[in-house]
């Protein structure tokens, strides 16, 4: 049984007192049914836009050329829409037109998949008129109808049977992936930013992997020809036993499903098919894959029109996600300002999911450095050792009144302060500084 939020039941109820059919759809329907927490509550209604508005007092015109009005419930805003018949599809992602209709049958066979396209109300109970029950039960996602003609409408729907899949656990129907493949050249319609929205709902969910299936139906060819080559590179070392787009899809499934550590993931090794060098023993190497991967990373996130600080957050943690040092604290200080200290946890993160994504070669002594080094940084973190400029115990206005010159010199002389007490943090003392600072300055002229 569903449980109607006691507002969605109040919606439902008067529009029905007023004459007119209402059920919550879509979305709310199938999570119910697989006793997950709907985000929220669509209802769809046989009442024109205009009779929506007469029969409630707090509206908003939300898409009202498409049916649309916002109802205002105690504080909640929901989304009441007019059955409707969509037009033709003439740019592959929006019906040239849209008419309203009495069916509700009419507006459940428009809709993308069957899974999205049964409606409840209390009296009523589930209208499923797809079988999109039995393919709740058999972990199925299943266009409605012919699914040529679905993907024809709105080429984003191919994307999204990838992203439904990956975010129930299920299997894309056989017919409905046949057409994916068919018609995936489709998808280069469809704006960047709509595609980046699916994107992050697909490395998000708990099966970052079903990229895999967006590759195999030839989509991430379309958007993000990169992966293909990732997935075609080989990674003949010791360290590696997958290529390297098997072990991206590893690496993201062994983070936390946050934003930028997700994307991190997908793109740390993107320059590996670029920088890919075969040595005389058959052994490939990809040096300066890092630094060549964190400019690709910030072209690809630009094309696919993502905002710029995600874009800087992730480009850093990918330039720096395969340094290699001897293990002790100073070099994880300096590290640690290169980083930056609020993003240290994250590039663990990261390393600690790309060791696990590696073959099983020396990695017992990788997991033990990268724990010694999460130790180093939180003795590092609790002791407020210096590691940014503004740690230091001087200024740059200080050491201009000690006699500094102003200008591009403060900076060098500056940031030879902060080398000297990440080195040896005592050193941070004013005093001490500042008869450092002169000593430079002087070398400096």
């Amino acid at each position: 049984m569903i449980r109607l939020p006691e507002d969605v039941k109040r919606i439902i109820s008067i529009l029905g007192r007023a004459g007119f059919e209402a059920y919550v759809v879509g979305g709310c329907v199938r999570d119910s049914l697989l006793g997950r927490t709907p985000d929220d509550w669509d209802i769809t209604t046989s009442a024109l836009p205009e009779q929506v508005k007469e029969v409630f007092k707090r509206t908003i015109d939300t898409g009202i050329k498409h049916g649309t009005v916002t109802v205002r419930m105690n504080g909640n805003s929901y989304e009441v829409t007019t059955y409707r018949i969509d037009g033709k599809y003439s740019d592959g992602r929006h019906p040239d037109e849209v008419r309203f209709s009495p069916s509700l049958f009419e507006d459940l066979k428009r809709r993308d998949f069957t899974i999205n396209a049964m409606a409840y109300n209390d009296a009523s109970g589930v209208i499923d008129l797809f079988g999109a029950q039995r393919d709740l039960e058999k972990g199925i996602v299943r266009c409605v109808g012919d699914p040529r003609e679905r993907f024809f409408e709105d080429s984003l729907r191919m994307l999204r049977a990838v992203r439904f899949a990956a975010l129930l656990s299920f299997k894309i129907e056989e017919k409905t992936f046949a057409a994916i493949r068919t018609l995936a050249h489709g998808l280069s319609r469809v704006s960047e930013e709509r595609i980046a929205a699916e994107l992050m709902k697909i490395i998000l969910s708990d099966h970052p992997d079903y990229l895999r299936k967006a590759y195999e139906a030839g989509l991430t060819k379309i958007f993000l020809p990169e992966f293909d080559r990732m997935m075609q590179t080989i990674q003949n070392t010791p360290h590696h036993m997958y290529t390297v787009g098997e072990h991206t899809l590893h690496v993201m499934q062994n983070t936390k499903p946050e934003r930028v550590l997700r994307l991190s993931a997908l793109f740390h090794d993107v320059a590996k098919p670029v920088t890919r060098k075969v040595d005389e023993n058959g052994r490939d190497h990809f040096k300066g894959h890092p630094e060549l991967g964190a400019d690709m990373t910030r072209d690809i996130l630009k094309r696919l029109k993502f905002d710029n600080a995600t874009i800087e957050d992730t480009v850093r943690l990918v330039r720096f996600h395969d340094e290699r040092y001897p293990v002790t604290k100073k070099n994880v200080r300096r590290e640690i300002a290169r980083v930056g200290m609020e993003y240290y946890p994250d590039l663990l993160a990261l390393r600690r999911a790309d060791i696990l994504g590696q073959s099983d070669y020396h990695r017992k002594e990788k997991l033990s450095d990268l724990d010694s080094i999460a130790k180093l940084f939180e003795e590092i973190k609790a002791e407020m050792s210096p590691v940014t400029l503004k740690d230091l115990a001087v200024s740059g206005g200080e050491i201009i009144e000690a006699g500094v010159e102003r200008g591009p010199v403060t900076g060098r002389v500056m940031r030879r302060l902060l080398n000297d007490v990440i080195d040896d943090p005592s050193l941070n003392t004013k005093e001490e500084l500042i008869k450092r600072a002169l000593s430079y300055y002087q070398e400096e002229k």
